[in-house]
């Protein structure tokens, strides 16, 4: 499971209402190769559920993660930091083994 933190929350549910995802949208959350550390966090809006989703919702925001993701994300903070020095979405998960520098890969 995702846990979302206040302003992750309120900078989705504002993105949400803000773009054209239509009422059925939900937070899709994936891990990909790449980056500098060897896997990338990946995260978008979606609108269609694929046979290995696993779907859950903290503080109201409905998360859906690939079964292959799951595996990298248990235990993971979604948090959000905004302001002129903020870095926008980032994740905290105790999985990983080390990040780059910049937060958007990691290694487990």
């Amino acid at each position: 499971m995702i846990q979302v933190q206040d302003q992750a929350k309120e900078k989705l549910i504002s993105l949400l209402r803000e773009g054209s995802h239509g009422e059925s949208a939900f937070v899709r959350v994936s891990v990909k190769g790449g980056g500098c550390s060897g896997l990338m966090y990946n995260l978008d809006f979606d609108n269609t559920m694929n046979e290995d989703d696993k779907s859950f919702e903290d503080k109201g925001i409905k998360i859906v993660v690939d079964k292959k993701s799951m595996l990298y994300l248990v235990g993971t903070v979604l948090e959000y930091e905004g302001g002129l020095n903020g870095k926008g979405f980032s994740f905290r998960n105790p999985n990983a083994s080390r990040t780059c520098g910049c937060g958007e890969s990691f290694a487990v």
